[in-house]
């Protein structure tokens, strides 16, 4: 097996999102739920190496959805973490460039984008993400959702973007107001990384 899997460090402070997310919410978010996904995800690993030696078709089986909705929730919070930037370093400003010109060309202004990737965000029933990825298939930007922890590479997208709506991201803050955490969250996304993985995706 290989190495256990770990958190990557935080690239900023707790408080750093305020007031767009709270820095309560940011550290029991990191070290409570992220950590939770690695740790989960170690531990069924650890269990599936264990069966395929012994050959438990069975048991190897049975751990799949396991390691899929740990894996997925640490591979989601790991770029949703480095989606986000301080509004001093840059979160928040509308991107330009290459970037910006599909996204307009795509839905027609950054700003119907905003509003349409809200949308489908807020509508999500029950804990899932909102995405924006990429159709490496028809090289096209895409607005979608996934459930729960359902990495958005299982429907065949590059992710650049994505928007956790699972309560633990808001509801200590917004309680059930689901529409104002995702109004704000804007004024904190990382458009230098959506671009930079926009940019990798179409190379």
């Amino acid at each position: 097996m290989n190495a256990p899997y770990t958190l990557d460090k935080l690239p900023y402070a707790f408080d750093a999102l305020e007031p767009a997310i709270s820095a309560k919410i940011m550290e029991i978010h990191y070290t409570k739920h992220h950590l939770a996904y690695v740790n989960n995800l170690n531990a069924a690993l650890e269990k599936y190496v264990s069966a395929e030696a012994k050959g438990d078709l069975a048991a190897m089986m049975a751990l799949q959805k396991t390691i899929l909705f740990n894996a997925g929730g640490h591979i989601n919070h790991t770029l949703f973490w480095k989606n986000l930037a301080p509004v001093n370093e840059g979160g928040g400003v509308v991107p330009s460039g290459v970037f910006s010109q599909a996204l307009g060309q795509t839905f027609g202004s950054f700003a119907a984008f905003v509003e349409k990737m809200s949308a489908m965000t807020c509508a999500i029933q029950g804990s899932g993400w909102g995405w924006l990825g990429y159709d490496p298939s028809c090289k096209r930007l895409v607005i979608t959702t996934c459930a729960n922890q359902d990495p958005l590479s299982t429907q065949g997208l590059v992710p650049l973007l994505g928007i956790d709506v699972w309560e633990h991201a808001y509801y200590l803050q917004y309680a059930q107001a689901r529409i104002e955490y995702v109004k704000n969250i804007w004024s904190v996304i990382n458009w230098k990384e959506v671009e930079a993985r926009y940019l990798h995706a179409t190379q």
